[in-house]
């Protein structure tokens, strides 16, 4: 049942000898300075045997910061401590893809240079609150942009791009989901703009198509994705259309020839039946997958390819473990943003020592 997810895929430039991605997830090891330890290159080449590993996501500019312990693409220095990163997968023989994520509203000043208030497409403070060293902070109303600084935001993403090609990422994807800044934009409750940058939903999706524009121009459209997350209420985001802005963008997206699209698809509507019939690249399906789940998405080619997350955080060798049906290792929650190695690169492979099989393992 599950041959299908060990087939390989070209998407765009990419050629990846299976179907199981491993999806991005911030896991607050980077140091202060936004640069990463040596300890990641061993993380991410432990995981190398995954068809293609997406990255954490990385801050293209300093005001994209969101997160403690969160890396960057903002300067040479951290594009630096990531090509360590990519020369070890590839050693390992995998490919790596670059997550680009500018938080918007969803940051403190905490995390800001000079302790800037977070910038967003409009003045609405979102509910919740950010997580420091400190502990829990509620969110503050963030800065509308001005109108002549959008162009510049855009262009930092294509300045992280260039610095992501320079340290040897294989691609770049663009996190346009979980409520960070270009779903911000995106989003009618969270842009209430009235200019070129909002009002309606082709200026609401116009700073997303930007920056995807900008990412294109640098890396070609081969070698760059995107990440959407419709209906994903995560960091208090909403839209009213969210089935003629989804189906709008990704009509316009697929314009653009990119690599892949990645697709978090929650709320009452089958997103993937709805948009992945639009996109001609490779469709990845994520969100709470098991093995049995991924190999029947493609086997009714509701995608090409299917992302994992913790099951590939507690299983180095999730490929291996698959395709000869040994257990899962379940994932240690409480060490999902800790600082330090243990829970990041001390899961063992299978042939290192037996692990107990979960109850249920998702992705």
């Amino acid at each position: 049942m599950h041959d299908r997810l060990f087939t390989p895929l070209q998407a765009g430039a990419l050629s990846l000898p299976n179907r199981l991605v491993m999806a991005p997830m911030t896991r607050s090891r980077a140091r202060d300075d936004g640069t990463v330890p040596p300890m990641t290159a061993t993380y991410y080449a432990q995981r190398a045997s995954a068809g293609l590993i997406i990255t954490e996501g990385i801050f293209p500019d300093a005001m994209g910061k969101g997160y403690v312990r969160t890396p960057g693409l903002a300067n040479a220095a951290q594009a630096a401590s990531w090509a360590a990163v990519t020369r070890a997968v590839h050693a390992a023989g995998g490919r790596i893809a670059a997550q680009l994520m500018h938080c918007g509203r969803i940051s403190d000043p905490a995390f800001l240079p000079d302790g800037a208030t977070p910038v967003a497409p409009s003045a609405v403070r979102p509910v919740g609150s950010s997580y420091t060293d400190a502990g829990p902070r509620p969110h503050v109303t963030p800065r509308a942009l001005a109108a002549s600084e959008i162009p510049g935001v855009v262009a930092s993403y294509a300045r992280a791009a260039e610095r992501a090609l320079a340290a040897g990422f294989d691609a770049m994807q663009l996190h346009a989901g979980s409520g960070y800044l270009p779903m911000q934009f995106l989003s009618s409750r969270t842009n209430r703009r009235d200019d070129d940058w909002g009002g309606d939903l082709v200026r609401n999706r116009r700073f997303l198509l930007a920056v995807l524009d900008a990412l294109v121009d640098v890396a070609g459209p081969g070698r760059v994705g995107l990440k959407l997350t419709p209906e994903l209420p995560f960091n208090d985001i909403a839209d009213d259309t969210p089935e003629a802005t989804y189906t709008g963008l990704i009509d316009a997206v697929n314009r653009r020839g990119i690599a892949f699209v990645e697709v978090v698809g929650t709320g009452p509507v089958d997103w993937h039946a709805l948009l992945r019939p639009r996109f001609d690249g490779a469709y990845f399906l994520g969100g709470g997958q098991t093995a049995d789940s991924a190999a029947a998405h493609l086997a009714a080619q509701r995608a090409d390819a299917v992302v994992f997350g913790q099951a590939f955080i507690a299983n180095p060798d999730l490929p291996r473990r698959l395709l000869t049906g040994a257990p899962w290792s379940p994932a240690h929650r409480d060490t999902f943003y800790s600082p330090g190695p243990a829970g990041y690169i001390d899961y063992p492979a299978w042939h290192d020592e037996p692990v107990d099989e979960p109850d249920e393992v998702l992705s």
